[in-house]
C-alpha cells in the first residue's frame, strides 16, 4: 500500500498577528482603551549617581504631562493634543514658555498612551515584520514602524511573551538623524495590565 504523507504548510506569522498577540499580552485592546487616564512615577538618573523624582500624566486624547525635579526645583513639559510649553526653573525662567517644534513632536509621541503599534493605520502608521532577531538575550520578532512624521521606531517582541525588549528608534531633528536604543524590562501587572517597571533609554 502507498500512503500518502501531506506535510502542513508552517503558519507564518504575520506583522497584524504579532502586533495583536503584542496587545493580548498587556491585557487586550479593550483594557487598554478603558485606560483614560494614567500616572507612572518614578526616578529618572539623570548622571553618575544622580536621580531625580519624575512623574508622567497621560489622558485620552493626547495630552501629557512631564514633571522631573532637580535639587528642589521642579522642570515641567506638557502638551494638550495642540500647544506644547514647557517650565524650566533651572534656566533662571520663572514663566511657562512655548516648546520648540521638535520637542512638541516628542510629546506627541509620548501623548499616544497605546503607542504606534495600536490602530497604526488609523494613526498614518506603516508596519512591517522584519523576521527575528535576538535583543537582550532573548529571541524576538523585529518589527519596524514608519511614523506619520517619517521617523522610525523598530520594536524587538519577545516570541514567548509578546511583550517588548527594546526600541530603536531613529528621529530627524532639523535634518539630522540622530538613534538611540531603550531598554524595556521588569514588567509587572497592574490593574489587569501589564506594564514595565524599568525603562532604560
Amino acid at each position: 500500500a502507498l500512503t500518502l504523507v501531506v506535510a502542513a504548510p508552517a503558519v507564518a506569522q504575520s506583522v497584524d498577528d504579532v502586533i495583536a498577540k503584542n496587545a493580548a499580552a498587556k491585557g487586550g485592546l479593550a483594557k487598554i482603551k478603558a485606560v483614560k487616564t494614567m500616572r507612572a512615577t518614578g526616578k529618572v538618573t539623570i548622571g553618575p549617581g544622580v536621580e531625580a523624582p519624575i512623574i508622567l500624566d497621560q489622558k485620552r486624547p493626547n495630552m501629557v504631562r512631564v514633571e522631573v525635579t532637580v535639587q528642589g526645583l521642579t522642570i515641567i513639559q506638557a502638551y494638550d493634543g495642540a500647544v506644547g510649553w514647557m517650565l524650566n526653573p533651572m534656566s533662571g525662567r520663572k514663566d511657562p514658555e512655548p516648546m520648540p517644534s521638535e520637542m512638541v513632536k516628542n510629546m506627541e509621541e509620548q501623548a499616544d498612551m497605546d503607542g504606534p503599534l495600536v490602530d497604526y493605520k488609523d494613526k498614518g502608521n506603516k508596519v512591517e515584520l522584519l523576521g527575528k532577531e535576538k535583543a537582550e538575550g532573548a529571541d524576538c520578532y523585529k518589527v519596524k514602524v514608519t511614523l506619520k512624521s517619517g521617523d522610525t521606531r523598530t520594536y524587538y517582541i519577545d516570541v514567548e511573551n509578546y511583550l517588548e525588549v527594546k526600541v530603536e528608534s531613529r528621529t530627524t531633528v532639523r535634518g539630522t538623524e540622530t538613534e538611540s536604543d531603550t531598554i524595556i524590562s521588569a514588567w509587572k501587572e497592574v490593574g489587569g495590565l501589564m506594564m514595565p517597571f524599568s525603562i532604560d533609554a
